[in-house]
C-alpha cells in the first residue's frame, strides 16, 4: 500500500519489464553470437575444403603432365619448322599421299582448340588433344595411320573437314604466291614490300621519332603522354597513306605490334602479330620470314 501511494509499485513493475526485456536481449545476443561462431566455423571448414580440392587439382594436373611426358601417344612424334623451299618439299610429300579409297585421306582446318571437328576427333581419338594443342592448323591424315600431321598455316582458310582420295593443300595457304603487299608496322617503324611469288620487287619504309620514355623534369607525365600519343597518331596516318596507295596487288598482309594493328586492320586482307624489330627493311625481312615459316608437327 505504501509502495502504491509513493508510486514505487509502478516503478518496480517497469523495472521487472525492463529486466525481462534485457534478459530476452541477452539471449538474442548470445544466439547471434552462436550463429556468428557457426558461420565462421562453416567458412573455415569451406576454406579448408577449397584448399584441399585445389591441392588435389594441382596433384592431378602434375600427374597428367607426367603421363603426357611419359606416354609418347600424347606428345608430338616430331616437330620441325619449314621455310622457303622446305615448305614446298613438305607440301609435295603430303600431296603425294593418295588412296584407292575415295574417302581414305582426311584434311581439315582446325581454327582453335575449341573447334576440333567430329571427323578429326573420331579419327585421332585421345590424340585429338594434340590437334587442339597445334591449332590453328591444317591436319592431314590417312585411314591407315601412316600419315598424321598438323601444319600451321600462314593464311588460314575457312574451317573445313573432308575425307577424299587426296589431301587438300593449296599453295596459297602456306607459301607466298601471286603479287601481294607485305608490311610490318610498329609504333615508330614501318616498312612495306611488294612481292611477286616471294621475290620482293619494291620496298618503302620509314621511322618516326616517338618518345619512348618520360624523363625526369621537363614535361609533366600527362603532357608527355599526349605528345607521344600525337606522334604515334601522325606515324600511323603516314602508314595508312602508304597502304591506301598500294593498289596494284592481289592482297595486303600487315603484321606488327598488337597495340597498333587495330589502326590499320581495315586496310589489310590479313593481319598477324610479330615481334620483329630493328630498322624498317631489317624488320620487314625478319617479319616476312617468320610469317611464312610453317611449323610441322607429326601427331
Amino acid at each position: 500500500m505504501i509502495d502504491r501511494l509513493l508510486g514505487r509499485a509502478e516503478l518496480k513493475d517497469r523495472i521487472d519489464e525492463l529486466e525481462t526485456e534485457n534478459h530476452h536481449l541477452e539471449r538474442r545476443v548470445e544466439a547471434e553470437s552462436e550463429r556468428r561462431s557457426d558461420a565462421v566455423a562453416d567458412r573455415q571448414r569451406a576454406e579448408a575444403r577449397v584448399n584441399r580440392l585445389e591441392d588435389r587439382i594441382t596433384s592431378l594436373e602434375d600427374r597428367v603432365e607426367r603421363a603426357e611426358r611419359d606416354d609418347p601417344s600424347f606428345a608430338f612424334r616430331h616437330t620441325t619448322a619449314a621455310s622457303g623451299p622446305d615448305v614446298a618439299d613438305v607440301l609435295g610429300r603430303l600431296r603425294a599421299v593418295e588412296s584407292d579409297d575415295p574417302e581414305g585421306v582426311l584434311t581439315a582446318f582446325v581454327p582453335g582448340d575449341d573447334a576440333v571437328p567430329a571427323s578429326v576427333r573420331d579419327h585421332f581419338g585421345d590424340r585429338s588433344r594434340l590437334v587442339r594443342r597445334a591449332a590453328p592448323a591444317v591436319v592431314v591424315a590417312d585411314d591407315t595411320g601412316a600419315v598424321s600431321a598438323a601444319l600451321s598455316v600462314p593464311l588460314p582458310p575457312e574451317p573445313f573437314d573432308r575425307w577424299a582420295a587426296r589431301p587438300r593443300l593449296p599453295a596459297r595457304w602456306f607459301r607466298p604466291t601471286g603479287r601481294f603487299a607485305f608490311a610490318v608496322v610498329r609504333a615508330d617503324t614501318f616498312a612495306r614490300g611488294v612481292y611477286e611469288a616471294g621475290e620482293r620487287v619494291d620496298v618503302e619504309g620509314f621511322t618516326t621519332d616517338v618518345k619512348a620514355a618520360h624523363s625526369k623534369g621537363g614535361f609533366s607525365q600527362g603532357r608527355f603522354e599526349r605528345r607521344r600519343d600525337g606522334q604515334i597518331a601522325d606515324h600511323l596516318e603516314d602508314v595508312r597513306s602508304v597502304l591506301r596507295e598500294t593498289t596494284d596487288v592481289d592482297r595486303t598482309i600487315v603484321v606488327g605490334e598488337r597495340s597498333v594493328l587495330g589502326e590499320v586492320r581495315e586496310l589489310a586482307d590479313h593481319t598477324d602479330v610479330t615481334d620483329a624489330t630493328g630498322p624498317p627493311e631489317e624488320a620487314l625481312t625478319d617479319a616476312f620470314h617468320d610469317f611464312w615459316t610453317v611449323r610441322v608437327r607429326a601427331v
